[in-house]
């Protein structure tokens, strides 16, 4: 008789089945409240992982566009006759822009003196004398260091061989010369010596310095100022050949002794992705857990407040002749099921949510395939954890107490 109880009392799988989409949609806006705990959690998730992805491949282009594509060398220090800096040679452009991946080539030498600049050729001995920076570069500078004009040109290689007295000012000197109209060719006075302002910088992204400075052919400067060679030199590669064109460059800037230059690479561009993306994903990842796990707490709570307002359905049941196992099946079922709906809203608003940002940010949106596709199992081993407790708890009421329990 025994055998023959437990023989009816197994639960086949449709029965459960329905057993769990009738605890389910029995209340419907209970169910919708507890699935939302999930929907939050794995969107979440899904939106920062693809965020973090986003965002760290945005990075890494940045890096790539500015640091993985600049060169520059300097002369190295001569320690042992304590001598300074070896001097670089001026004509760099026809040195380097030849070389297979060099886009641009520049040289610079800061003028160590105290000079200042002003419009006027009569010194007024109430004003503040504007001395600013000044620089001698090639005419292949402001290129190779990301600069832009905002009126009038860069002075070229025919101005550095006549020896042409010319500047070309950044903006912040123009502004405090009053200077905006290069049309009728404004000249300043650097000292005694008049130059012919022919362009004003912008910005220049890999020297900044130059919105506040005035660039000055570096033949004139030698003429003037009696400098010698270059202190420095910046090459714009091309994506992926700044190695290559730093092994290069020392030996053609210093064919006898490259060794005496020292060049500055950057790091591998792809060690650096994936480290940008790697500490992105790790902090993502960390947040997107942290409101899953909120999300699974609320589904705990909710399943068992549950639990405990069908004691008298559960008595019942198991009066009948349920199981302690049916009664756990079915909980954990209704747990799995607004779980796994839980994922598929989810990962589809996590990733509408990764678009509309990308789409707001102007940015190419970048998901994983696996994210949205894993987002509904990962739901239902949320609602399986988070519906464990409750379960074992329904699981262990006796039939009696359950039914007094629920009358």
């Amino acid at each position: 008789m025994n055998r023959r109880h437990r023989r009816g009392s197994r639960l086949r799988v449709t029965d459960l089945l329905d057993e769990v989409l009738a605890g389910v949609l029995a209340r419907p806006a209970r169910a919708v409240f507890t699935t939302l705990g999930t929907v939050l959690g794995l969107a979440s998730l899904v939106a920062t992982l693809g965020i973090s992805r986003t965002s760290g491949n945005q990075i890494v282009e940045r890096f790539d566009a500015l640091q993985a594509t600049e060169v520059s060398v300097v002369g190295r220090e001569q320690t042992a006759t304590g001598g300074a800096a070896v001097e670089l040679p001026w004509d760099v452009e026809a040195r380097l822009d030849h070389l297979n991946g060099a886009v641009a080539s520049g040289a610079r030498a800061d003028i160590k003196t105290d000079i200042a600049l002003r419009t006027a050729p009569v010194i007024d001995p109430q004003s503040v004398p504007n001395v600013v920076p000044l620089v001698a570069a090639s005419a292949g500078y402001l290129d190779a260091v990301r600069g832009e004009i905002g009126t009038g040109r860069m002075f070229d290689g025919g101005h550095i061989q006549r020896h042409d007295r010319v500047v070309v000012i950044g903006r912040d000197v123009a502004t405090r010369l009053g200077i905006q109209d290069l049309s009728r060719q404004p000249g300043v006075y650097v000292g005694d010596d008049v130059f012919v302002v022919i362009g004003v910088i912008d910005s220049a992204r890999r020297d900044p310095a130059l919105v506040g400075s005035v660039l000055l052919p570096w033949s004139v400067a030698q003429d003037r100022f009696g400098i010698g060679g270059a202190d420095r030199v910046v090459i714009h590669t091309e994506l992926g050949a700044a190695r290559t064109i730093a092994v290069q460059a020392a030996l053609a800037l210093s064919p006898n002794d490259p060794t005496q230059l020292a060049v500055s690479a950057p790091a591998d561009a792809r060690r650096t992705q994936k480290a940008v993306e790697s500490d992105l994903d790790g902090l993502f990842v960390l947040l997107g857990l942290i409101s899953l796990v909120v999300g699974a707490i609320g589904i705990a709570n909710v399943t068992l407040v549950t639990v405990m307002e069908r004691t008298g359905e559960i008595g019942l049941r198991r009066a009948l002749g349920a199981g302690r196992r049916h009664i756990a099946l079915q909980i954990l079922g209704e747990s799995a099921v607004m779980g796994f709906v839980g994922g598929v809203i989810g990962a589809s608003a996590g990733t509408i949510v990764v678009v509309v940002v990308s789409a707001q940010r102007q940015w190419t949106p970048v998901l994983d395939p696996w994210l949205p596709i894993a987002a509904p199992p990962a739901g239902i081993i949320v609602g399986l954890i988070a519906g464990l407790y409750p379960s074992i708890r329904a699981a262990r009421m006796e039939p009696i107490a359950a039914l007094r329990a629920g009358t």
